[in-house]
């Protein structure tokens, strides 16, 4: 429980923070304040404006983190094969593993203070939103969860235990900010910026699995958290670069990746 209320003074921490950056808005603009408080009040209630792409993908995340949760066993077995992997749920790596998506956070922001770049302290904020949407959301479904890690116990369906291994709040924030970081800016680097956001967030989801701190459920979950608010943060931007979307068709699904040309 300390933990978790250490993470949302962390979150709102950032929020004052960005109130911060130097960005000089226009007269026609919102102040950073206002403009993250808007932001904030759209996103913990767009579920009620969700159309039938959202409700479709909501549900296509709600199979995959089933069908992972089939083979959270096998797959725990496969990185802790012996009982020593059990130590009580202690996770010893949590800094570790925030550190690269925190890296493309400052790196963005250095950047932008070195150029004197508003459009680089506008991603930054940007960053900063999706890493702190997706892990306050995280944080509060890991809490009514309450499942127990696989270095805890054994078993993938101890919920209600007390744990927060559901869903992954490291891969929830990985894949928010990655896929913000990769989307954002402008094309001229665009292959760039998707390996390194994209391989932040998958390596993320990955050193959580290997090292038996999560269940394979717990980080689809999380970066099916993480993407829901990329896209929610992107397409906040106007002209936002990408969309994912995903409709019914003849004997399976299409999975569309849209990317607008300017």
């Amino acid at each position: 429980m300390f933990t978790m209320f250490r993470r949302f003074a962390a979150a709102l921490a950032c929020i004052c923070v960005i109130s911060f950056l130097p960005l000089n808005a226009r007269a026609d603009e919102p102040s950073v304040l206002r403009a993250a408080i808007d932001d904030t009040e759209q996103y913990f209630t767009a579920p009620v404006r969700w159309d039938a792409e959202d409700w479709t993908m909501a549900g296509v995340a709600l199979a995959a983190v089933a069908s992972a949760h089939a083979f959270d066993s096998r797959i725990r077995d496969h990185f802790a094969p012996t009982p020593g992997g059990l130590n009580g749920g202690q996770d010893s790596n949590s800094l570790r593993d925030a550190l690269p998506a925190v890296a493309l956070i400052g790196g963005t922001l250095m950047a932008a203070g070195f150029l004197d770049d508003r459009d680089g302290y506008k991603e930054t904020l940007r960053l900063v939103e999706a890493g702190v949407f997706s892990t306050v959301t995280a944080e509060a479904l890991s809490v009514a969860a309450g499942r127990e890690r696989p270095d805890g116990t054994t078993s993938p369906n101890q919920w209600r235990q007390g744990g927060d291994a559901f869903p992954s709040v490291h891969a929830s924030a990985a894949f928010a900010i990655g896929m913000t970081f990769a989307e954002s800016g402008n094309d001229d680097y665009r292959w760039i910026r998707r390996i390194v956001g994209y391989a932040v967030a998958g390596g993320t989801a990955y050193i959580r699995v290997k090292d038996n701190l999560h269940w394979a459920s717990d980080t689809v979950a999380g970066a099916a958290i993480g993407i829901a608010t990329a896209r929610f943060v992107l397409n906040r931007e106007e002209g936002g670069h990408s969309q994912i979307g995903f409709a019914p068709q003849k004997g399976g699904w299409m999975l569309s990746y849209t990317v607008p040309l300017h």
